[in-house]
Protein backbone atom coordinates (compact mmCIF):
# COMPACT_ATOMS: atom_id res chain seq x y z
CA UNK A 1 0.00 0.00 0.00
CA UNK A 2 1.28 3.45 -0.81
CA UNK A 3 0.51 6.79 0.99
CA UNK A 4 0.88 10.37 0.55
CA UNK A 5 -0.94 12.81 2.58
CA UNK A 6 -4.23 11.56 3.38
CA UNK A 7 -4.11 9.36 -0.05
CA UNK A 8 -4.10 5.39 -0.31
CA UNK A 9 -3.55 3.17 -3.00
CA UNK A 10 -3.69 -0.17 -2.33
CA UNK A 11 -2.05 -2.08 -4.63
CA UNK A 12 -3.78 -5.46 -4.40
CA UNK A 13 -7.23 -3.98 -5.46
CA UNK A 14 -6.51 -1.03 -7.24
CA UNK A 15 -8.20 1.23 -5.03
CA UNK A 16 -7.30 4.74 -4.02
CA UNK A 17 -8.44 5.80 -0.27
CA UNK A 18 -9.26 9.13 0.67
CA UNK A 19 -10.12 8.93 4.59
CA UNK A 20 -13.49 6.74 4.52
CA UNK A 21 -13.76 7.10 0.80
CA UNK A 22 -12.65 4.74 -1.95
CA UNK A 23 -12.68 4.76 -5.60
CA UNK A 24 -11.53 1.58 -7.55
CA UNK A 25 -9.08 2.36 -10.64
CA UNK A 26 -8.94 0.78 -13.85
CA UNK A 27 -5.29 -0.74 -14.51
CA UNK A 28 -4.21 2.58 -16.44
CA UNK A 29 -4.91 5.00 -14.18
CA UNK A 30 -3.72 2.46 -11.05
CA UNK A 31 -0.50 2.22 -12.73
CA UNK A 32 0.00 6.40 -13.31
CA UNK A 33 -0.73 6.88 -9.54
CA UNK A 34 1.46 4.83 -8.52
CA UNK A 35 4.27 5.70 -10.55
CA UNK A 36 3.64 9.52 -9.18
CA UNK A 37 2.88 8.36 -5.29
CA UNK A 38 5.93 6.26 -5.73
CA UNK A 39 8.46 9.53 -6.05
CA UNK A 40 6.02 12.60 -4.86
CA UNK A 41 7.18 15.77 -5.43
CA UNK A 42 9.39 14.31 -8.20
CA UNK A 43 8.36 15.61 -12.09
CA UNK A 44 7.49 12.17 -14.29
CA UNK A 45 7.48 13.00 -18.37
CA UNK A 46 5.19 12.39 -20.66
CA UNK A 47 7.48 10.07 -22.28
CA UNK A 48 8.15 7.84 -18.94
CA UNK A 49 4.59 6.99 -18.76
CA UNK A 50 4.26 6.33 -22.65
CA UNK A 51 7.24 4.14 -22.36
CA UNK A 52 6.10 2.56 -18.66
CA UNK A 53 2.60 2.20 -19.29
CA UNK A 54 1.60 1.98 -22.81
CA UNK A 55 5.47 1.04 -24.12
CA UNK A 56 7.45 2.55 -27.23
CA UNK A 57 5.66 0.11 -29.88
CA UNK A 58 1.58 1.45 -28.82
CA UNK A 59 -0.25 3.03 -31.62
CA UNK A 60 -1.84 5.43 -28.59
CA UNK A 61 -1.20 8.90 -29.40
CA UNK A 62 0.67 11.24 -26.30
CA UNK A 63 -3.13 12.60 -25.30
CA UNK A 64 -3.63 9.77 -23.99
CA UNK A 65 -1.80 10.73 -20.58
CA UNK A 66 -3.64 13.78 -20.65
CA UNK A 67 -7.05 11.83 -20.47
CA UNK A 68 -5.52 9.99 -17.61
CA UNK A 69 -4.54 12.46 -15.66
CA UNK A 70 -7.73 14.77 -15.97
CA UNK A 71 -9.45 11.47 -14.96
CA UNK A 72 -7.52 11.01 -12.02
CA UNK A 73 -7.65 14.77 -10.92
CA UNK A 74 -11.15 14.63 -10.87
CA UNK A 75 -10.95 11.39 -8.99
CA UNK A 76 -8.66 12.84 -6.40
CA UNK A 77 -10.96 16.04 -6.20
CA UNK A 78 -13.77 13.51 -5.60
CA UNK A 79 -12.47 11.21 -2.63
CA UNK A 80 -11.72 14.79 -0.92
CA UNK A 81 -7.60 14.50 -1.44
CA UNK A 82 -5.66 17.04 0.02
CA UNK A 83 -2.83 16.49 -3.03
CA UNK A 84 -3.40 17.48 -6.69
CA UNK A 85 -1.40 16.39 -9.88
CA UNK A 86 0.30 19.63 -11.03
CA UNK A 87 1.47 19.39 -14.44
CA UNK A 88 5.12 21.55 -15.47
CA UNK A 89 4.62 22.62 -18.69
CA UNK A 90 6.62 20.94 -21.20
CA UNK A 91 7.87 18.62 -18.75
CA UNK A 92 5.54 16.22 -17.39
CA UNK A 93 3.68 15.89 -13.86
CA UNK A 94 3.92 15.55 -10.44
CA UNK A 95 1.84 14.92 -7.14
CA UNK A 96 1.64 17.37 -4.23
CA UNK A 97 0.11 19.20 -1.39
CA UNK A 98 -2.78 21.60 -2.46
Amino acid sequence: QLEFENLTLDVSTFELGCEDNTIRLVSREFQMLQLLMQSPGVVISTDQFMERIWGWDSDVEVSIVWVYISNLRKKLEKLGANVTIKAVRGVGYCLEKK
